[in-house]
Order: structure tokens, then C-alpha cells, then sequence
């Protein structure tokens, strides 16, 4: 193995080792940092020559299927790798700077499946997501921030319905993150014309039972998506909104209608992550989730904000609550 190969496995071998969601090189014009996200946070770890960098990055963009010589256009990539018995799926994005291109990884574990019960910090919560799958029709949502754990909770409930049904589930993704087995995954390809929506009409003629649709980003998507719903197929989903509230407002910013929203959507969950106080060194972290379903929905979706009803708990609440029974320490109150 060459040495700029060798340093590179070295770099990655360490991500994983500290349980990086994200590995950062930004180049400037004498070094490279390095950086981890590790629970959220961006972490430093080493720093690079420019002249190592380069090396580097020419190597990870030929083995991830980059083009070399471009260096003017964003690019992206994936690559897969393995430490020990774990195994991973690298996604690599560059992005060109003044003289350079900056690099970022996200780092995808493919072996790791945890259950839906692991995901919740109050089992409360997981015990009223889960009664949702036992639904034959209608839309759940999921929604949050990127690194907030969506796509994590997404593929726990669709192998959480499979657990317990025989049901033929089909996934529509952008990328796909994570190999499940007994699903079809259909990779979303816009330039060969497999866009959501077209995706959605292809997955329809299967004969689905529970279709997963990576995220909702616009109206074609969202509207196709609730039409899958209302011919009798159970649709989970993400979508991008500030907390629960907020996506019954993004919604209908796209265009989706009241009486569509009213007869379809099932419930929605907005997911934020918390880092427990169960120790110095890497603390683990737990969802808390704004649920919003039957009678808060049905006020949130006549323009009445969940907080004005008694039994709502917000990110507030929860990050108070979860305070006062020791699992999280003052700062993550804020």
C-alpha cells in the first residue's frame, strides 16, 4: 500500500474509532486541517501539508469514482470500507475553493441495525411511534435537521413493519445509505430520469404495501406521495422543517391541500438529538421527538400551534424533563 494510501486509511481508521458522522478536510493556503464531528460536534484531529492533501484527495477521488481532472465543478462519490468486522459506506463530497477543493466524508455504517426501541430516550415515545405502523394507509413523517438522526429512525420503522408483517416494502432514495435486507431500494438518479416522482409512479406498478420515500422536497414529490397514501399504501417519510409545527406549514407552502392533509397524514414526528450524561468520554446520544397526531394534528392543521394545547410536549418540555431525571446535563436545556 502507498504511503498517501496508508495515511488516508489511517485518518479513516481514526474517524470511525471516535464515532464520526462526518470527516472535514478545509483546505487553506499552508495546511489542511482535519476535523470529526463526533455527536454533533466538530472536533479537530490533525493537520495536512497542501502538497499531502492533494495527494490525498487525488487518491480518494479515484477510488470513489471521481474524476480526476475536474476540479472546477462540485463532484461526489462513494466508497466502500471496512474496519475489522464493521463494515461502512463512505459518501464523499468536494467542492471547489480559491486553488483548491475542500472535502467532506460522511461516514454511513452498514452493519450497524439498531432497533427502533435503542433510538428514544423515553420509551414512552417509542411505544406511540410504533403503534403508527400498525396502520394499513396514510403518511408518517419524520422531520428535523440534517444529523439529527431521521434517516436512522426512517429505516428502523420501515424494518420495524417488516419485523411484524409479510409486507412488500419498496424504498426510493438519494442517495441509498444503508443495504436492507427483504426491501427494494431504488436509487433516485435525476440525470437518467429516475427522479422521486418517476420513482413513485415505478414503485405503484410493484405493488407495494409500505413505500419509503427518502425526503420530501417538493411539491411533485409531496403530492405523489400523499396520492400513493390515499390508494391504500402506508408512506413513510422525511421532511425538512424547523420542528413539528413547522411541517404542517411547509406542507402547505407546497401546495398540498387542507382536505388532502386532513384525510391522509397520520402523524408527524420532529426529531432532535441529546447528549446524554452517561460518561466523559464519547457520551452516547438519544432522540427526543415533537409528536404531533390525532387531536394536536387535527388543531395544528387548522392553524392552532401545538403549544397552546396542555398535553403538547415540546423540545422544551422534553429538554426539561429529561434534565430532571438526570440524563442530560443543564447545557443541553438551552
Amino acid at each position: 500500500m502507498s504511503q498517501i494510501a496508508s495515511q488516508t486509511q489511517r485518518i479513516l481508521v481514526s474517524a470511525l474509532q471516535s464515532t464520526a458522522t462526518d470527516i472535514h478536510f478545509s483546505p487553506y493556503q499552508e495546511n489542511v486541517p482535519v476535523h470529526f464531528r463526533v455527536h454533533g460536534k466538530r472536533i479537530y484531529h490533525s493537520s495536512l501539508t497542501v502538497q499531502t492533501y492533494q495527494k490525498m484527495l487525488s487518491y480518494l477521488k479515484f477510488v470513489s469514482g471521481m474524476d480526476i481532472g475536474e476540479i472546477k465543478r462540485p463532484q461526489n462519490g462513494t466508497l466502500p470500507f471496512r474496519n475489522g468486522a464493521d463494515t461502512f459506506s463512505l459518501r464523499l463530497s468536494t467542492l471547489p475553493v480559491t486553488g483548491n477543493e475542500s472535502l467532506a466524508i460522511r461516514v454511513l455504517p452498514q452493519s450497524q441495525h439498531l432497533p427502533l426501541e435503542q433510538l428514544f430516550l423515553f420509551p414512552s415515545q417509542h411505544a406511540k411511534i410504533k403503534q403508527w405502523l400498525l396502520q394499513r394507509n396514510g403518511v408518517i413523517l419524520l422531520t428535523g435537521p440534517t444529523g439529527s438522526g431521521k434517516t436512522t429512525t426512517l429505516y428502523a420503522l420501515v424494518q420495524s413493519v417488516l419485523s411484524h408483517h409479510s409486507y412488500q416494502a419498496i424504498t426510493l432514495e438519494d442517495p441509498i445509505e444503508k443495504d436492507l435486507n427483504n426491501i427494494i431500494q431504488v436509487q433516485v438518479n435525476e440525470r437518467a430520469g429516475i427522479t422521486y416522482d418517476a420513482g413513485l409512479k415505478a414503485a405503484l406498478r410493484h405493488d407495494p404495501d409500505v413505500i419509503m420515500v427518502g425526503e420530501i422536497r417538493d411539491y411533485q414529490t409531496a403530492r405523489f406521495a400523499f396520492q400513493a397514501a390515499q390508494t391504500g399504501h402506508l408512506v413513510i417519510s422525511t421532511i425538512h422543517a424547523k420542528n413539528a409545527f413547522g411541517t404542517v406549514l411547509r406542507l402547505k407552502d407546497m401546495g398540498i391541500a387542507q382536505s388532502t392533509l386532513e384525510q391522509t397524514l397520520i402523524s408527524i414526528a420532529s426529531q432532535q438529538l441529546v447528549t446524554l450524561t452517561c460518561g466523559p468520554h464519547l457520551p452516547s446520544r438519544a432522540a427526543i421527538v415533537e409528536i404531533m397526531e390525532k387531536e394536536i394534528l387535527s388543531k395544528a392543521l387548522r392553524n392552532i400551534p401545538p403549544e397552546e394545547q396542555p398535553s403538547f410536549q415540546s423540545f422544551a418540555k422534553l429538554r426539561r424533563r429529561a434534565y430532571a431525571y438526570g440524563f442530560i446535563d443543564d447545557n443541553e436545556t438551552l
